[in-house]
């Protein structure tokens, strides 16, 4: 993980490309003030054409019609900000890997752990980003291949985890898991999450797996109610390759990537997940330690404590 601070050359013309989940109206009165505090800065606002639809929005605000994110709808742009809750931030991180433009979340959902203010700050956040007062972090992401008897099936990308699940209830997912190339067990279950550090607080951590810490590089693979003496989590260096076959003889399984993007495994398909050449890059506006945001996310019990003796 690498921090850098914001550089742009001084009196050039500023964009910022603003995404939100107009769904919920504490999300569009949220967007329509943000929009108002950077444009009486003199700072030029973004938005996608379907969600200026949903929001009241000065003329001097400036759509744009494409939804895809390789379609360079966020060129140009020295900061994108999202409002809404996780899969809101998720589908930023969408445009903002495609872009390379940081990403600087606002939660307006429950955890938000890949946030970095809540629905209080907008005022704040406003001001940070006229001040160009943030830093930008680099954050690991996952790349996943899928293959069918040697033949390359898909490709894609995930922030938080690449899931390999079965795709109907009535049956176990019958898997073995590979780490660099080497068997290391064999199971049925309810599938196999590959994750991230940063994905280790999202749906790995619901199935059982270990918190880690940002700094850290590492690749997580994480049993989903494994039927197995050895179903432990497993973490492994960051160039490891993992690997998840499903069994010739299973029932067809589905890929989901950060719970967003999904394709249909055929029995004996096999996922290979490593490190993203390309990483996520995170605006953040905060020093606090990871150790106090997980704290605050989970609402954890720390009442007694006392420190270090001094």
């Amino acid at each position: 993980m690498t921090t850098s601070t914001p550089q742009q050359p001084a009196g050039e013309p500023r964009t910022v490309f603003l995404l939100t989940h107009t769904g919920r109206p504490a999300a569009v009165r949220s967007a329509e003030r943000v929009v108002q505090g950077l444009l009486s800065r003199g700072i030029g606002v973004r938005v996608l054409g379907v969600e200026a639809d949903d929001l009241s929005l000065p003329p001097e605000v400036e759509r744009i019609d494409k939804l895809d994110p390789d379609c360079g709808v966020v060129e140009g742009c020295e900061l994108l900000v999202v409002l809404g809750g996780d899969g809101t931030l998720l589908r930023g991180a969408e445009f903002s890997r495609a872009s390379g433009v940081p990403l600087l979340g606002v939660n307006l959902g429950t955890v938000g752990f890949l946030a970095e203010a809540e629905r209080d700050d907008l005022d704040k956040v406003v001001h940070r980003v006229v001040a160009r007062a943030y830093e930008v972090e680099e954050r690991m992401t996952l790349d996943v291949l899928v293959q069918d008897n040697g033949r390359v099936l898909h490709t894609d990308w995930a922030l938080n985890e690449a899931s390999v699940e079965k795709a109907a209830r009535e049956r176990m997912l019958e898997v073995v898991i590979e780490v660099d190339g080497r068997p290391v067990s064999g199971f049925g279950g309810d599938g196999v999450v590959c994750a991230t550090p940063t994905g280790s607080t999202a749906y790995a951590f619901s199935a059982g797996g270990p918190v880690v810490w940002p700094e850290v590089e590492a690749l997580l693979m994480v049993p989903i109610s494994a039927h197995a003496l050895f179903a432990k989590p497993l973490v492994t260096a960051p160039d490891s390759v993992l690997a998840v076959e499903l069994r010739q003889h299973t029932l067809p399984g589905v890929l989901w990537c950060d719970g967003r993007r999904t394709v249909d495994l055929p029995p004996g398909a096999r996922v290979e997940v490593r490190r993203g050449a390309v990483p996520v890059r995170l605006a953040r506006l905060h020093h606090a330690p990871f150790t106090d945001r997980l704290v605050a996310k989970f609402a954890l019990p720390v009442a007694g404590w006392r420190g270090a003796p001094r």
